[in-house]
Parts: structure tokens; sequence; C-alpha cells
């Protein structure tokens, strides 16, 4: 038997599919027989691996996750840096957010599946990370730590989920910049989340217009400034 024929890589081939087609697709409307053909496998073949549509669903979901938790690595200490790297990954990789985003919109029966855990676990780990980071001063404790978290997802993944807005963003901001998006998401986290003792922003993440200046005052797409 080659390389190529082996269970494992029929698996894999599955997976790749699956990864594809259900980022196009979603859940509901993905189709198990598309993917055994783009796999070249047959529909029983799929099924030997993964009991159900869902399930392989779930595998392919729990697999994303556990890279974008590797590519990513949340750092308490600076919630601004990670709200940047979380940008910069779905960014890059547009496909892979709307592969995670399709289990949100069709939960059907996931959370009872095996491939639900590693979303468990991504989440109670950074849960329990910001935790300790509010204990040992590193982050302001009149936060809820899931809050927290909630809050800098949303904001690093907002141009992704608003696209009329990274549309009109493209047309009318002043500076259309994909680099002053991600300066605007650092920023906003930062000043939710300033670092204890912390009387600026970091280097690089103070918005700037196409010009250069510093705008760090000033409230995004309002021009208002916030300052004091």
């Amino acid at each position: 038997m080659t390389a190529s024929s082996t269970p494992d890589s029929t698996r894999e081939r599955i997976v790749g599919a699956a990864k594809a087609e259900f980022s196009r697709y979603g859940i509901a409307g993905a189709r198990v027989d598309r993917i055994a053909r783009e796999a070249r496998t047959s529909k029983e073949r799929v099924y030997a691996y993964f009991r159900s549509k869902e399930a392989l669903y779930a595998f392919v979901a729990g697999r994303e996750l556990a890279e974008v938790v590797e590519a990513t690595r949340m750092d308490p200490a600076d919630l601004p840096g990670y709200a940047g790297r979380l940008f910069d990954y779905f960014t890059e990789h547009p496909e892979r957010f709307r592969l995670l985003c399709w289990g949100r919109l069709e939960p059907a029966e996931r959370p009872l599946l095996d491939g639900e855990a590693p979303t468990r676990t991504a989440v109670l780990l950074k849960v329990r990370q910001l935790r300790e980071a509010q204990e040992s001063g590193q982050l302001d404790p009149a936060w809820d730590p899931v809050d927290v978290l909630a809050l800098v997802t949303q904001i690093a993944t907002a141009w992704l989920t608003q696209t009329e807005m990274a549309a009109a963003a493209a047309q009318l901001a002043r500076d259309p910049a994909t680099a002053a998006r991600r300066a605007a998401v650092v920023e906003s986290v930062r000043r939710l989340f300033p670092r204890p003792g912390a009387t600026g922003p970091a280097d690089g993440t103070g918005l700037t217009t196409g010009a250069g200046r510093d705008t760090t005052g000033l409230v995004a797409g309002a021009g208002r400034d916030t300052t004091g």
C-alpha cells in the first residue's frame, strides 16, 4: 500500500475536503458526496471515519480552533497584541473564520459531540489565564474574565463580521488601508484593557492618518476628541 492510499491519508483528504466544503457552504449546505468526491473516496468511507456530517464538522472546527490558539497565543498582560494577532490571522485566512462562524449560526447537536471539547478547553484556559492576570495585578479585576474574552474577540473580528462596514471603510475612511483598521482594533482594546501603569499606547498601536499624524485621542471615524 502506497503512502497516498493509506487509511490515515484517506482520512486527512476527507478532513481537508470537508474544511473547504464547510467553509463555503456551512453545515446544512455541505454535502458529504461532494466531500467524498473531492477526497477521492466514497461516502461510505467518510461515514466509516465520522458517524455524521455534524461529527465531521465538529472535528474539522476543533482542529482549526487549535490552530488559531497556537497561532495567536493570548497573553493576558498584552490584550492589544492578542487582538492584533487575531486580526492578522483571520484577515489572512477569512475562509477559516467563516468555517468557525458556521458552528455559531448552526448549533444543531454539536455541543454533545466530542469535537466540541477543544472549544470548551480553549475558552476555559483563556478565562483562567485572564483571572490569574487579574489576581496578579496585570488586568483590572473589575471586569468579568468572560466579558473580557468576548469583547476582545469581537473587536478583533469586527471587520470580518461587518462586511458592509469594511466596504464603506474602503471608500470613506480617512485611511482606507487594512493597517489602519488593525490599528483601530489594537487601540480600542488598549483603551478598554490598559496595562497597569500604562500612560500611552504601546509602540505601533496608535492610530495614525495616512500622513502619519497621531490621532490616538480621536474616536475612529467620528473625529471626536475623548482625551479629556
